[in-house]
């Protein structure tokens, strides 16, 4: 189980890069292109505002690790769902 300041840090992060999406690839688009205020702009963004410090965590326990994209769930509690019943066309075979 995570702790929950880090799934605050997490929330914090993916409200951050939503909110900066569009104006940084404005900024990226005019950089590519030789515009060097751009350029200087994009750096004074905050960091967080990437797209790519959003880590992703389970959405039940905050795992970090063993993230399943597809179900949006670890790979621990993936298994203790299926192995309860809450996935449908899991059987304890088929992982």
């Amino acid at each position: 189980m995570a702790k929950e300041s880090m799934k605050a840090k997490q929330r914090k992060k993916i409200k951050m890069a939503d909110q900066y999406a569009e104006k940084r690839a404005a900024l990226r688009k005019a950089a590519n292109e030789g515009d060097w205020d751009a350029m200087m702009a994009l750096q004074k963004l905050p960091k967080n505002s990437m797209k790519i410090r959003v880590h992703n965590r389970c959405g039940l326990t905050g795992r970090p690790r063993g993230y399943m994209r597809q179900f949006g769930i670890s790979r621990v509690t993936f298994r203790e769902m299926a192995l309860a019943g809450k996935i449908p066309g899991v059987t304890k075979a088929s992982w």
